[in-house]
């Protein structure tokens, strides 16, 4: 396994001051976003030269793109909006492999017009879950011509909002395209009925033949999201985990400020090389 974090933890709008920044800290590998080229998270165009300055500044500073973001609400109930967020995926899944990554993630969407990251009661009707497959029949195709992977991420707020859904998602698309990013704080928000610890462990046996990519933040006791290590997560116990079930990928780390970035590159990567030991 490799340490990663979300570029777009730094400030910058040229992919070098970006990664160079990443670097320092002491990480291994980014998942990239768009905006860190200063062109937007959901650019509908991105020019060969775009593309190529991530791939440079990838390898200036030893730094691999373990993926892309290209998440725009696949359930927005709005048509039109849809259409603008499927044009910037087809951009972006265009020029991912330009850019060094075959990896490109998605959200699978809310009713909620304002953000996807809320949760809509319509989220959990057959209807929705119809419209986000129908979505995705749309996505795999250019998934194909572009030789990506379709990255999906179960979150609490979105229609793929647990492994099982996720499980479920996966065995009714049945494509070596459509692969899962995890991340233990979309899974829970308090610990309630069932401990933080069950329901991690059962996302990576449920899921552990399509992991691709394993995020890190972290969540408080009152349900807010917090830095990796700060929280309720036993990371210890996530990450063996995740390597127990054969996952050999990029752990990447988010919700955390520039300034945290080493302190949290020290913690995860102690607990990483004790999983490999």
């Amino acid at each position: 396994m490799q340490l990663g974090i979300f570029a777009k933890t730094f400030d910058g709008t040229e992919p070098d001051t970006v990664l160079r920044q990443a670097a320092a800290a002491g990480y291994a590998a980014v998942q990239y976003n768009m905006a860190c080229s200063g062109i937007g998270a959901l650019p509908v165009k991105i020019s060969d030269s775009a593309a190529a300055a991530v791939a440079s500044a990838a390898k200036a500073n030893g730094v691999t793109i373990a993926a892309v973001s290209a998440t725009y609400n696949m359930l927005h109930p709005d048509p039109a909006q849809r259409a603008q967020g499927r044009a910037a995926f087809g951009a972006i899944a265009a020029k991912a492999r330009a850019m060094g990554t075959d990896l490109v993630t998605l959200c699978t969407g809310s009713r909620d017009a304002a953000d996807q990251w809320r949760h809509h009661p319509d989220n959990d009707t057959d209807a929705a879950w119809d419209e986000m497959l129908r979505e995705f029949q749309i996505l795999l195709p250019f998934a194909a011509r572009h030789d990506v992977i379709l990255g999906v991420e179960p979150e609490l707020a979105n229609a793929v909002s647990s492994a099982p859904k996720a499980r479920r998602l996966l065995d009714t698309l049945r494509s070596d395209r459509v692969k899962i990013v995890l991340d233990p704080a979309n899974l829970f928000e308090t610990e309630t009925e069932r401990p933080s610890g069950e329901i991690i462990a059962e996302a990576i046996r449920l899921l552990a033949d399509s992991i691709v990519l394993a995020h890190a933040k972290d969540r408080k006791p009152d349900g807010g999201f917090a830095t990796a290590g700060s929280g309720v997560i036993d990371f210890g116990r996530y990450i063996a985990g995740l390597r127990a079930s054969g996952f050999t990928g990029t752990v990447v780390t988010h919700g955390l400020g520039a300034s945290e970035a080493p302190g949290v590159a020290r913690f995860l990567r102690e607990l990483i090389e004790s999983a490999s030991a």
